[in-house]
């Protein structure tokens, strides 16, 4: 599999399970974007070792859920490129709460980023895609968008909306040659599980058939399938990377 001329843009791309999409992107020859709001150097460090490997990145820095911000980044791509050719939808926030207490601002902080933030994205890149008769589009959903989760209905809620604007963009799209897909990893080794108690990360290898965490690679292969032109055919789906937590 080959993108080779391609160009990519990973939201959320500086770290975890985004850098690892960076990097296989940039493995299988294209051009990637590394997407970050905050944290720079992580980004920098994302880019820097895409080159070690001999590939090919920039950083570039803005929030997703800034839909003015977001377009003039595209804009300023499409440019120099000509277009995005895939667009993956990582970029993601956490303000767990149970509902009683959640604040309305933790609210649409969540469903902002994780899920207007992949439609803004779209947006921005969909035009090019439409004139170029090709495009890939892959958004990052999680587990819980299907089986929900206590503590994380802001989360969950904009998860499951992404799985509806995957589908409906596909109908969308697909005359074009454009494919959009959805991967909804479930529990992943991250900064975040690493520091985990041992007692919750017991009871969460309890609910996985597999008994075992998954890794960044494993969602990363699944999202180079789709971008793939062997993936040509596939639009609408979403792939389940879980060890079997949801089937």
């Amino acid at each position: 599999m080959t993108l080779s001329g391609k160009t990519a843009v990973v939201t959320g791309g500086s770290r975890g399970i985004g850098r690892t999409i960076s990097l296989k992107l940039a493995e299988m020859g294209a051009f990637v974007y590394v997407n970050y709001v905050n944290r720079s150097e992580a980004a920098e460090e994302t880019v820097s070792q895409i080159e070690k490997i001999g590939g090919s990145a920039a950083v570039v820095g803005f929030d997703v859920a800034d839909f003015n911000a977001t377009q003039d980044v595209f804009k300023s791509i499409i440019k120099e490129k000509s277009a995005v050719d895939i667009l993956i939808n990582n970029a993601g926030i956490t303000r767990d709460g149970l509902v009683a207490r959640m604040k309305e601002m933790d609210w649409d902080a969540v469903l902002d980023t994780n899920l207007k933030g992949a439609f803004i994205c779209a947006k921005a890149a969909i035009k090019p895609m439409m004139k170029n008769r090709w495009g890939r589009i892959v958004n990052i959903s999680s587990v819980v968008g299907f089986s929900g989760n206590g503590g994380q209905v802001n989360y969950a809620s904009a998860k499951a909306g992404m799985v509806g604007l995957t589908k409906s963009l596909a109908r969308e799209c697909a005359s074009r040659m454009i494919t959009v897909n959805c991967v909804a990893p479930g529990y992943i080794v991250t900064e975040m599980t690493e520091n985990m108690d041992e007692s919750v990360r017991d009871k969460m290898l309890g609910e996985i058939p597999m008994a075992t965490l998954g890794e960044p690679e494993d969602v990363a292969a699944a999202v180079c399938y789709l971008v793939s032109e062997e993936a040509g055919y596939v639009t609408g789906q979403t792939i389940h990377v879980n060890g079997g937590m949801y089937m």
